[in-house]
């Protein structure tokens, strides 16, 4: 049977099982537990964060954060449109909608000059409230996204956001061991959320964490990610939610978390070496590099931008045919059937490249053979 390649597959190597079996003996298989905890403060030291709070899923964190922050129904959250659509949907679950910009091509993250143009030029004061003129709809938030587990330019978006007054929430999902200015992520945003889904670097088998430095927030975070039960009877103060991790997900975590340092390394050795292959191929494009922080490189690959060569589609069924495990990238939120009416601004770079990316298998287990095999296949195709 020929050999898969698959794209990008957990590493379970550590400590994994071990954990998992302490669970199992000690009975603590649901949301409480010691390795909650301890995942918690693991993830908070490599965010430089003074506090997080694990909750079930990186669309649940992204939910909470926001609705803890005040976003409520009618209102509109900035948000990038080239993101995976659950940035958008934690904003749809509060009741509010994305008023969706275009990226900045240096980083495919959100703009920070449209960003200043979009404000400037489309949102008024009422009150304490700040209104999109356009749809009459108080602006709520700020939602950056750090595409690829590269952090948007963030100095930048945090002074607009606050001489605008609004929240910061970061959804970096994938951008666990990444750096902005070679300082720490979780300091910049009012609240951080990333992402332990299968195929993240770090895995829990799903789950997610909401980072902060703003102690009496996550306390808030916290309470309504458990039912907003604030002792042991059943008396409830505030309409809450069930968004807590178990301790199963968390044994999980921690032992991911002892690795994170080694996991981003082979993560970065990995884009590297395909940089180093497809950078003299004509119709070729890397992925970005921006100068204001260090990718945690979640996803390798290319893009493919000569209009003679096959469509990304096209290729990544040819590979597949081949044993090789590729696939296209986000298609933008202003293209989505939910979202298709949100409030938008022009997108001609997130319409040029969406549909030129092309992700390459970058498991932190792949093979110096496998993905020598990765490069001589795919350069064939592209000759």
């Amino acid at each position: 049977m020929r050999e898969v390649i698959p794209l990008a597959v957990p590493n379970l190597s550590g400590n994994e099982g071990k954990y998992l079996r302490e669970c199992i003996e000690t009975n603590f298989v649901s949301s409480a537990g010691p390795f909650v905890e301890k995942f918690e403060e693991m993830v908070a030291r490599a965010a430089g964060t003074a506090c997080a709070v694990a909750v079930s899923s990186g669309t649940t964190g992204l939910h909470l954060a926001l609705h803890s922050l005040g976003v409520k129904a009618g209102d509109l959250v900035v948000l990038p449109s080239f993101t995976f659509i659950a940035s958008a949907n934690a904003i749809a679950h509060c009741g509010a909608a994305p008023w969706v910009l275009d990226i900045d091509p240096a980083g495919w993250t959100l703009d920070p000059r449209l960003l200043e143009k979009e404000l400037a030029g489309r949102t008024r004061r009422a009150g304490e409230d700040l209104v999109h003129t356009p749809t009459g709809r108080r602006v709520a938030a700020v939602m950056p996204v750090y595409t690829l587990g590269s952090p948007a330019d963030m100095q930048p978006i945090l002074e607009l956001a606050r001489s605008y007054g609004l929240p910061v929430v970061a959804d970096a999902a994938a951008a666990l061991g990444a750096s902005y200015r070679k300082g720490p992520l979780g300091e910049l945003a009012d609240l951080t959320v990333f992402s332990f889904n299968g195929n993240k670097t770090i895995t829990a088998g799903g789950g997610g964490m909401i980072a902060g430095t703003d102690e009496k927030l996550l306390r808030q975070v916290r309470h309504l990610s458990t039912q907003a039960r604030p002792g042991r009877e059943y008396h409830h103060d505030q309409v809450g939610f069930n968004y807590r991790l178990t301790n199963l997900q968390a044994a999980v975590g921690c032992a991911q978390m002892e690795r994170l340092e080694e996991l981003v390394r082979r993560k970065r050795q990995i884009q590297a070496a395909y940089e180093s292959a497809f950078a003299g191929l004509p119709g070729i494009g890397l992925f970005p590099k921006p100068p204001w922080g260090e990718s945690a490189c979640w996803l390798a690959g290319i893009t493919v931008e000569d209009p003679g060569l096959p469509p990304v589609k096209n290729i990544c069924e040819r590979l597949r045919d081949k044993g090789i495990q590729t696939r296209t990238f986000w298609k933008p939120v202003h293209l989505q059937p939910p979202y298709r009416d949100a409030p938008r601004s022009g997108q001609p770079v997130s319409e040029k490249i969406w549909d030129k990316v092309l992700t390459l298998p970058c498991s932190t287990s792949l093979t110096a053979e496998q993905q020598g095999c990765v490069i001589e296949t795919v350069s064939g195709l592209l000759r």
